[in-house]
């Protein structure tokens, strides 16, 4: 069970080291997207290169931060049965949604996308505009990073379930143990 806690932590870690640094784009975006705004209302001038830009960093921002947010618990989802569940019920939850969907998905995404984004590294593509910019190619390849972290954190995920069922969630640090979310959320202020 300590491996599983081991691996579990690792996962999370990576995830969260990525999240962490990957998060910052979007100051990145919002300084370059100003840029762009200013300058071409203010000055009359545009760079197509810097259009491209802002827009890749979102992709990339948005794809590599998936695993982030699945460690995060920030994902969508219709918790009308799940939020007041047991810690228990909610790791059976979790553990079958992992195989039964999560994992799934995360294959299709690489099975398909391989041939799509080896091919965009294969050619060097670049951007399609005019004066636009270089490396598409890399942009394309957050999309088997994408897969690729969100299936390890649901890996970790479905880990974490089982140490829940086997009795051993006090091997994990606080932060990545299941919380009762209604003691997590704030007190509404009038």
């Amino acid at each position: 069970m300590r491996a599983i806690a081991s691996l579990v932590r690792a996962i999370s870690g990576l995830n969260a080291f990525i999240g962490n640094v990957f998060s910052w784009l979007s100051l990145a975006i919002v300084l370059v997207c100003f840029t762009v705004v200013v300058q071409r209302y203010v000055f009359s001038v545009s760079f197509v290169w810097m259009q491209d830009l802002y827009i890749w960093l979102n992709g990339a921002m948005f794809t590599a931060v998936a695993g982030f947010a699945l460690l995060r618990n920030d994902h969508v989802r219709v918790d009308i049965f799940y939020r007041p569940a047991s810690t228990r019920r909610k790791a059976v939850v979790d553990l079958i949604g992992v195989f039964l969907f999560l994992l799934p998905f995360c294959w299709i995404v690489v099975y398909y996308g391989w041939s799509f984004v080896s091919r965009s590294w294969r050619l060097g593509e670049a951007s399609a505009n005019v004066g636009g910019m270089p490396g598409l190619f890399i942009l394309k390849g957050f999309i088997l990073a994408f897969a690729v972290l969100l299936a390890l954190q649901g890996i970790a995920m479905a880990l974490r379930s089982i140490l829940v069922l086997n009795d051993a969630e006090d091997l994990l640090p606080p932060k990545l143990r299941y919380t009762n979310d209604e003691e997590e959320q704030p007190e509404a202020s009038v």
